[in-house]
């Protein structure tokens, strides 16, 4: 099969990564892809939330299978234009993707199926909103109802904080994704995140993680993409995992398909879990990233055979085999980030590290330049590794990061603790 994976990113070289492994996959271009992809896959140049371009693009290069990593194209509608023109994709359709585009809308299908989550209410001008934190107190979390690359979310532990989100999300700092903003009540618990594939009927767990969003040891300092993830999340016991899908994703699923807007490719379920019963946080229309590459390095070839039957309708004859295996990632940022970092620091030592079924790094935001190595975004390299326990995965995912030679990288020395 010739197949393209549409992003650039750390969850986009995962994807490619496991796809490779697979003997189904004749030739994989990734696009635009980055340094690190390029390494294993052809790149292409190509506008990814357009969708007569990437049909066009498909068509000339005979993809048989497209993959969409971010969700910016699936809001977009490229998998609507993709399935118009008769190719194969795995993602959904714009209108099934607001469950992640649109807060407020993920919020109304969980009152129409009784999904168990946080209490809400909706806002379209500041005063208002502000009136509504002053009633409730602190702890809040207010978010803006639209895209925002992961940074729309404000956990306020003070009503200051809460009444500066407000301010910022209306005030354009997450553009038009801040145009409306959903505040809701504070959930305590541990929060995980379980992911599912559906091709619109059949629901079919394919793993757990737990992420790191803070830039800090600890939790602390501000959200960012994500500084690192393991799995799987020991807090996702059988019976939480069955109440998540009989509870939460199965009637969503449900409801998606009653709207006539049925739900076809991976559902991110992030969750919140107190006392063994869990609520949803939010939903995702992809993989997550740093998650993805955790559950990439367990899953390995088999995710390509998973997401072509989710995209063909074929789930219901699908089973994921597991190891029993434990897999942990580090995020190597540039310094700044998630405020404002430098681009074009050289990175030393990523040669000489292994790459194999134990052991990868993926690549977010690299270049090369004079045959070196260099920082390209804010998230640079997510450092992977899988091991029979969490403890023995985080070792060598550590050991790794302790052999790449970057004076102007951070990353966090905790990740995993929660397992630990």
């Amino acid at each position: 099969m010739n197949i393209l994976i549409l992003g650039s990113g750390g969850r986009e070289h995962a994807l490619a990564w496991a796809v490779l492994q697979n003997p189904k996959c004749d030739r994989l271009i990734v696009a635009p892809g980055n340094a690190g992809i390029a390494m294993i896959a052809d790149c292409a140049d190509l506008t990814i939330t357009d969708g007569e371009a990437v049909v066009g693009f498909a068509v000339e290069a005979a993809i048989d299978f497209v993959i969409i990593g971010p969700e910016a194209p699936l809001a977009a509608g490229v998998a609507d234009a993709l399935v118009a023109a008769g190719i194969a994709v795995f993602g959904p359709s714009a209108a099934a993707a607001r469950l992640e585009a649109s807060k407020a809308f993920t919020k109304d299908v969980c009152d129409a199926c009784g999904a168990p989550t946080a209490a809400w209410a909706r806002f379209t001008d500041a005063q208002a909103a502000h009136a509504h934190v002053a009633a409730r107190g602190a702890p809040i979390v207010v978010k803006a109802d639209g895209l925002a690359a992961g940074k729309g979310v404000v956990v306020a532990e003070t009503l200051q904080q809460a009444q500066d989100a407000i301010d910022d999300m209306f005030g354009g700092a997450f553009g038009a994704a801040g145009a409306e903003v959903v505040i809701e009540e504070f959930m305590g618990g541990e929060e995980a995140s379980f992911f599912v594939l559906t091709d619109g009927e059949t629901v079919l767990p394919i793993g757990t993680a737990q992420d790191h969003k803070r830039i800090g040891d600890g939790d602390t300092g501000p959200n960012t993409g994500g500084m690192g993830a393991y799995s799987p999340a020991p807090v996702m016991t059988d019976a939480v995992t069955q109440a998540a899908l009989d509870r939460i994703v199965r009637p969503t699923v449900a409801e998606m398909a009653r709207r006539g807007t049925p739900y076809r490719g991976v559902l991110y379920v992030g969750l919140m879990i107190e006392n063994g019963q869990p609520r949803l946080v939010e939903y995702n229309a992809r993989f997550g990233d740093p998650e993805c590459q955790v559950l990439m390095m367990r899953l390995g070839g088999q995710a390509l055979d998973l997401m072509l039957a989710c995209a063909e309708g074929r789930l219901a004859d699908m089973a994921v085999t597991w190891a029993d295996d434990h897999a942990l990632c580090v995020v190597m940022a540039a310094k700044g980030y998630p405020g404002d970092y430098a681009r074009g620091s050289v990175i030393a030592g990523l040669d000489g590290l292994p790459e194999d079924a134990q052991h990868m790094v993926f690549h977010a935001g690299t270049a090369r330049a004079g045959g070196e190595w260099c920082a390209n975004g804010g998230r640079v390299l997510t450092v992977t590794a899988r091991g029979e326990t969490l403890q023995q995965a985080r070792d060598r995912a550590y050991g790794m990061v302790e052999a790449v030679d970057w004076p102007e990288g951070v990353y966090r020395r905790d990740i995993g603790w929660r397992g630990l």
